[in-house]
C-alpha cells in the first residue's frame, strides 16, 4: 500500500474548499494553515495551523516540523510566493521562486516583459505619491493607477486628471501589501478583456480554458462579476495569445502546474498580456472549466505538487456554454434575501453562498465584499450572452438600510 502524502493547503477560505476536499478524496493527508481559524475550509483538513500564509519564515518552519510532502497556494496570490519559498527551501516541486515574485508583482511583470520584447503599456511602481504625480504628468491620459500586488483587479482606477490622482493612488495603496502603486498607460481594448486557467507540464502549456469577463456598470468597474466559456474571440487571437504566454513561461523556465490569465486585445488587434497569475484561478473558476470541458484542473494541481505525473492532461474545448457569477450588492446594508428568476434557477450548476442573511454587507469591490458565487450552464451560446449581460434582470439581492 503506498505511503500517505502530506500536503499542505495554504488558506481555507470557500474558493479553497474544492481543492482541500480533492486532495483529501485523492487520500492524502491534509494540513491547512492561515490565520483565520473560522475560515470554512479547514473542516475538512485532517489537520489545521495558525499560521499567516504570508509569513514565509513562519510556513517553512510549520513545513518541517510537519515533514510534509508538498505545498499548494490554490487561488491565493498572497500565499503563491510563500509555497514556492518553501517548496524551494525543502527540494519538494514547484516552479522558480523568482519567477512567482515577477508574476505576482505587477511592477515586476511589467519590467519583464518590456526587457522581453512583448507588448505592454509605459508603466512605473512608486512607493512615494510625489514621484507617481510626476510619471502620471507624463502620460497621455486617462491613466491607470493599481496596486502593485493585488488580484482580481481590486484597488485599480482610470485617472484622467491631477486633481484626481491623489484619491486613485490612495486608494490603491489600501489593497497592495508591498505598499505600492502602478501608474500606467490606458490601454483602449478591442472586444471582451479575456480570463481563465491554463495548465504547464514539462514547461509546455497544454491546456488553456478561456473566456470573456464581465463587469456590473453600476459597482467597481474594474473588478469582474463573472465570465463565461467559451470565449467570444476569434481562434487566431487566442492562438497569438497562446504563443506569448508560452514564450513567457518558457523565459521564466516555468516547469509544471496551473496559471491564471488575463489579457485584451487593443483597437490594433495588439496582444497585451495583463495577468499570468502563479496559481489557480479564484471564483471557482477550475471548476467551472471541469463541467465544461471535463478537465480536473484541480486534481492535476495537486499531483504537480507532488511530483506526480501529469502527463495525460491535453487541450479539450467547452463542450457546451457555462459562466461564473460573483453575487454582490452594489450598495451597503443588511441582507435580506437573495432571488433568483426562473430562467436563471434552471440554469444553475453549483450555488455556494458566502453571508447568511442579517450579514453586513459592501458595496462589491472584491472577493471580500463577494455574497456567493454561481456556476451557470445554458441551452446557447446565445441565451448565454443574453442572460450574463442582463444579470440584474434575474437576480436580486434584497438590501435592508442599516439606519
Amino acid at each position: 500500500m503506498p505511503t500517505q502524502k502530506r500536503l499542505l493547503m495554504l488558506g481555507g477560505t470557500y474558493a479553497q474548499i474544492p481543492a482541500i476536499k480533492c486532495a483529501k478524496e485523492l487520500g492524502h493527508y491534509v494540513i491547512t494553515c492561515d490565520y483565520l481559524p473560522e475560515n470554512p475550509g479547514h473542516k475538512f483538513a485532517d489537520e489545521y495551523h495558525n499560521v499567516s500564509t504570508t509569513d514565509r519564515e513562519a510556513v517553512l518552519h510549520l513545513a518541517k516540523e510537519l515533514h510534509i510532502d508538498g505545498i499548494v497556494a490554490y487561488a491565493s496570490d498572497p500565499a503563491a510566493p510563500t509555497a514556492a519559498y518553501v517548496a524551494e527551501q525543502l527540494h519538494l516541486p514547484t516552479n522558480p521562486y523568482e519567477s512567482v515574485m515577477i508574476l505576482s508583482r505587477k511592477d515586476l511583470f511589467r519590467a519583464f516583459l518590456a526587457e522581453n520584447g512583448f507588448n505592454v503599456p509605459k508603466s512605473q511602481g512608486f512607493y512615494d505619491l510625489n514621484d507617481a504625480k510626476v510619471f502620471f504628468c507624463q502620460l497621455k491620459k486617462p491613466a491607470m493607477v493599481k496596486p502593485a500586488d493585488s488580484s482580481g483587479s481590486k484597488g485599480v482606477r482610470k485617472v484622467s486628471e491631477l486633481k484626481d490622482f491623489s484619491d486613485a493612488f490612495n486608494y490603491a495603496l489600501t489593497f497592495s501589501r508591498e505598499k505600492l502603486v502602478i501608474v500606467e498607460e490606458y490601454i483602449q481594448r478591442a472586444g471582451p478583456q479575456i480570463m481563465g486557467d491554463g495548465f504547464v507540464v514539462n514547461g509546455e502549456l497544454v491546456f488553456t480554458g478561456l473566456g470573456d469577463q464581465y463587469h456590473d456598470d453600476a459597482c467597481d468597474l474594474f473588478v469582474p462579476t463573472g465570465g463565461s466559456v467559451p470565449t467570444t474571440q476569434p481562434k487566431e487571437i487566442q492562438q497569438r495569445a497562446r504563443e506569448d504566454i508560452q514564450r513567457i513561461l518558457t523565459l521564466l523556465r516555468w516547469r509544471n502546474g496551473a496559471i491564471n490569465i488575463e489579457y485584451i486585445i487593443d483597437e490594433y488587434n495588439n496582444v497585451f498580456i495583463l495577468e499570468i497569475g502563479p496559481r489557480n484561478g479564484g471564483n471557482f473558476i477550475p471548476d467551472l472549466l471541469k463541467f465544461a470541458t471535463g478537465v480536473d484542473l484541480i486534481r492535476y494541481t495537486i499531483d504537480a505538487a507532488l511530483g506526480l505525473d501529469c502527463s495525460p492532461l491535453s487541450m479539450q474545448e467547452p463542450r457546451g456554454f457555462y459562466a461564473y457569477y460573483a453575487i454582490h450588492s452594489v450598495k451597503p446594508g443588511i441582507l435580506k434575501d437573495i432571488q433568483f428568476s426562473e430562467d436563471l434557477r434552471s440554469c444553475i450548476l453549483f450555488h455556494q453562498p458566502y453571508l447568511k442573511a442579517n450579514s453586513e454587507v459592501e458595496p462589491f469591490h472584491g472577493a471580500s465584499s463577494c455574497l456567493g458565487i454561481l456556476l451557470l450552464e445554458f441551452p446557447s451560446q446565445r441565451t448565454m450572452l443574453e442572460m450574463t449581460n442582463n444579470m440584474e434582470k434575474h437576480i436580486s439581492v434584497v438590501i435592508l438600510d442599516e439606519s
